[in-house]
Order: structure tokens, then sequence, then C-alpha cells
């Protein structure tokens, strides 16, 4: 039982501590409403999309099992100050109906490109977290035509930019350890059908438990300045990571050349889901990256 107990745990944990963050930053941010907000018809689904503010365009990209509000939530209000907001949720989350349509990064990255499509913007900046991030790091792949520039907050665009242990919670999740979690709260407030969250569920951990990899050549390829941020302690591998950055460019001696045009920002004390409740510090990088 004890060791039963050291391999589910984890799992439990980083769930439980998602959803205790989560909550307070939803209750603790300031709620402003879309000034446009319905859906995009695009590659055989409706993709959800709010828009906020007026300006150049950056696109939003939530992390797995998530809403716009419970990943965005806080930093919506600051964005849309200077910015034309335009937040997605994607295949089966939020207000986007779940489908049985195969996923994919490739196929999710596209119905980001429909949703331009549809607003009519030509191209944008475009900021992922964790599981959005890996689906802007193919949207940057795929579209490289629309993307002005990329921020990547906490993810990866290969299994194995995440430390061992993170790729094996990834194959122990299961629907259950999501019963009655604020996540659930979240999706059942907004879903056009609750009754496909175990199906949601199912979808997403098999995704998330495939092994993926974008090729770092084509990352190298990447000519629009990258920002990536990442915790020290987030679950990414910091070996991976520096060698990411050093295929955008990065890791150089700018006292001897030129500083990259791509940065790479790893913040103090923070995890996964910590990370994304340091909003005025991934605020002030987000503003310095992209002015």
């Amino acid at each position: 039982m004890k060791n039963l107990f050291k391999i589910a745990n984890p799992v439990k944990s980083i769930l439980l501590i998602a959803v205790i963050m989560f909550t307070v930053s939803r209750s603790n941010g300031q709620q402003i409403k879309p000034a446009r907000s319905g859906y995009a018809p695009v590659n055989s689904i409706k993709v959800y999309y709010e828009v906020y503010g007026e300006g150049r365009p950056l696109v939003l990209l939530h992390g797995a099992f998530m809403t716009i509000d419970m990943n965005w939530g806080q930093l919506i209000p600051e964005l849309s100050k200077t910015r034309k907001v335009i937040a997605i949720e994607l295949q089966g989350h939020g207000h986007t109906q779940f489908s049985d349509r195969k996923l994919s990064h490739a196929t999710l990255a596209k119905d980001v490109e429909g949703v331009l499509d549809y607003l009519k913007v030509d191209s944008a900046d475009v900021a992922g977290y964790s599981f959005g991030g890996s689906v802007a790091y193919q949207f940057a792949i795929q579209s490289p035509e629309r993307l002005r520039k990329l921020v990547i907050i906490s993810s990866t665009y290969k299994s194995n930019g995440w430390l061992p242990e993170i790729n094996n919670a990834f194959k122990m999740m299961k629907p259950e350890l999501f019963t009655n979690t604020p996540m659930q709260a979240a999706y059942d407030a907004v879903a056009p059908d609750k009754t496909k969250w175990t199906k949601f569920l199912e979808q997403m951990i098999a995704f998330a438990g495939l092994p993926f990899d974008f090729g770092d050549a084509n990352i190298s390829k990447i000519a629009a300045p990258v920002l990536i941020i990442s915790g020290d302690n987030d679950g990414l591998d910091k070996i991976e990571l520096m060698k990411t950055y050093k295929l955008l460019g990065g890791g150089v001696s700018a006292d001897l050349g030129a500083m990259p045009k791509s940065q790479l920002a790893i913040i103090p004390s923070q995890g996964h889901v910590s990370l994304m409740m340091q909003t005025s510090t991934i605020l002030t990088y987000l503003n310095n990256f992209l002015k």
C-alpha cells in the first residue's frame, strides 16, 4: 500500500496544486468581458474564441484541460490594454465542443490558423502555455508567414524535453483523478455538452501519453524571435531547454557579438503550475519582448 501511494501521489499532487492555485487565480483576477466572442468553423469543428482590446494581435493558447479564464484570467486585463488579445479554446476544451476527430499538434495548429483566417488577421504574436506551448511551436513551423513573435511558457516541442518523471506521470493519469475538481466545474460551466467530460479526458490523456518530436531542424528554422519562459523546477529538462535555446540562436557571448533576437527566462523557485501564477513577472517579460 505504501508503494502504491508513492506511485499515485505525484499525479494527484500535481492536480491538487493545479486546481488550488488556478482557483485562487480566478478569484483574484480582474474579470473583464470580451469585446467579441464566438465560434470559428475550421477543419470540421467549431473553435471558440474571445477577443479583447485593440492593437497588434496576440493569440493566447491555454494548457491542457483548461479554459481561457482558468489559464489567462489574470493576464488578459493587462495585455488587452495595449493589444488585441485573441484567446482560443482548443478542441474539446471549454466552449469548444468535444470531437472524435483525431488529436494532433499539426491539426490543432491548423485550427489556430483557421481562427486567424476567420477573424481576418494576417499575422500575430502567439503565446502558449504547456500543452498550448507545444501547439504554438507547431504553429511556428507550419505557418511561419503568420507569426510575428513567439512566446513559449513552460513547454517543449518534444517528449524528452520533459523530465522522465513527468512523462511517467502522463502515463499514470486517469479520468477519475479529475472528478469534482475545479477543472471539471469550469468545464461544466461552459461546455456545450457536459456529458462529454469523460470522453474528453480519455482523449486528452491518451494524447498526452504519445511521444512526439517536431524535429530540431524545424525549430532551428523558426525565423521569428522566440521568448522561452520556464520555472527552474517546472518539470522541463533544462539541458534540453538550453539545446532548444541554442537552436533558436541563443546561448552565445553577446559581449563578443550581436545579442540574439530570441530570449530565455528562467524564473527561480517556480514549478509548472506556480509559474503561471507569477502574473507581474510574466507580464513584464511579455511586454518587454513584444513591444
